[in-house]
């Protein structure tokens, strides 16, 4: 059974944190997308990974257990969002960490990059991860598979928001899931308040300057079928960050982590080895 805290994040926010695995094992801190919860880590979570590795997930603001604030404010401050990265971070004393950030995740750890620097972190993961959102990544960045059910999925028609979210989780995945999954997914995404979805939604931020910087090893994971953040957001992150090295999921869309989990188990277990293991 997985050991779970409460950690106060930025400004109070009071988030749910689960750890699986070693305590003594190489740490790796696992961000769930929008409108997820740490559920969607499943696939890594309860696997052998937990052998080997201090295994940590958490809801970010809004999102599962976490609690939900009201004001839009409270999503769109990518300052809140790096020094709950980091009050997790520190409550747990997780030790050179590697960072591993799905879809909005992505945003979220270049978000803490952004604030905090890498000092503490070994390395970082991204996959089908979005290192930008503004009006002008919607197209040739942000896909059909996020962009189409979007109103419908902050608006207050509730009946028009499960449609859109049915919708939503069917396109991320190229690969069928089982019925038990789909369900699954489909109810921890109705977990999350329509404000939220949309708070989120509403900021405008370019993280590709912090990739830049890094120093790090970065590990780019990526559908060649994700319909949601287009493998054209993996190709301006590899643009850069020169020294990152990609891995594409030819058949795969938006969950790479899910659809091909052994996959990507081992490559992220050889991922932190390697990174653990560099000079800092």
């Amino acid at each position: 059974m997985p050991k779970q805290y409460t950690v106060a994040g930025g400004g109070g926010v009071a988030l749910n944190v689960l750890e699986w695995g070693r305590v003594d094992g190489p740490p790796i801190l696992f961000v769930h997308g929008w409108s997820q919860t740490y559920l969607s880590w499943l696939k890594q979570l309860e696997s052998p990974l937990a052998e080997e590795f201090r295994l940590v997930a958490f809801d970010l603001r809004g999102h599962g257990l976490s609690a939900a604030p009201t004001a839009q404010a409270a999503y769109t401050d990518s300052a809140l969002w790096a020094a709950d990265v980091q009050a997790v971070i520190d409550t747990l004393d997780l030790v050179r960490p590697v960072l591993v950030g799905w879809s909005y995740g992505g945003l979220v750890i270049t978000d803490y990059l952004r604030a905090r620097g890498e000092g503490a972190i070994a390395g970082i993961n991204l996959v089908g991860a979005s290192v930008r959102l503004d009006e002008a990544a919607i197209g040739p960045l942000i896909g059909p598979g996020f962009y189409e059910i979007f109103e419908r999925a902050c608006g207050a028609d509730l009946a028009a928001g499960i449609d859109a979210m049915r919708e939503f989780v069917e396109r991320c995945f190229a690969r069928k899931l089982s019925r038990a999954d789909y369900e699954r997914a489909l109810c921890w995404n109705m977990t999350v308040r329509p404000d939220v979805r949309a708070a989120l939604g509403a900021r405008e931020v370019d993280n590709r300057d912090v990739l830049a910087s890094l120093t790090r090893p970065v590990l780019l994971s990526h559908g060649r079928r994700d319909v949601v953040v287009l493998p054209a957001m993996c190709e301006a992150a590899l643009a850069a960050c020169p020294h990152a090295q990609a891995s594409w999921y030819d058949e795969v869309g938006h969950g790479p982590f899910i659809e091909d989990a052994g996959r990507f188990n081992a490559e992220l277990a050889d991922f932190v080895r390697a990174a653990q293991s560099r000079e800092h």
